[in-house]
């Protein structure tokens, strides 16, 4: 005997069929590992993600300019000059503002 094809049993399929889609939408929406919060954590891993391409691209650029700066005398005394406005004696500085 088939227990779905019983007309006692006719509402057993509208019963499964609601409390499946209970169980769904609590797990998409208000689950503590819900599809939402996977979605949010994707979007700020990526957002992390870039932050750290960025920052490793700033980091790049610091050490070329460290290289550059601690490999020639030249290029230290301009950067010191146009930083810190620094002169050589007898030089006359203008700051103009």
């Amino acid at each position: 005997m088939d227990i779905l094809k019983q007309k006692e049993h006719n509402y057993l399929i509208p019963f499964i069929i609601v409390v499946t889609a209970a169980v769904a939408l609590w797990l998409l929406f208000f689950a503590h590992n819900s599809v939402l919060a996977w979605v949010k954590t994707a979007i700020e891993v990526r957002g992390q993600e870039k932050e750290m391409a960025r920052l490793q691209s700033e980091i790049e650029d610091m050490d070329s300019r460290i290289d550059n700066l601690t490999s020639n005398r030249d290029s230290i005394e301009t950067y010191a000059r146009e930083t810190y406005h620094f002169a050589a004696p007898g030089d006359d500085v203008y700051i103009a503002e």
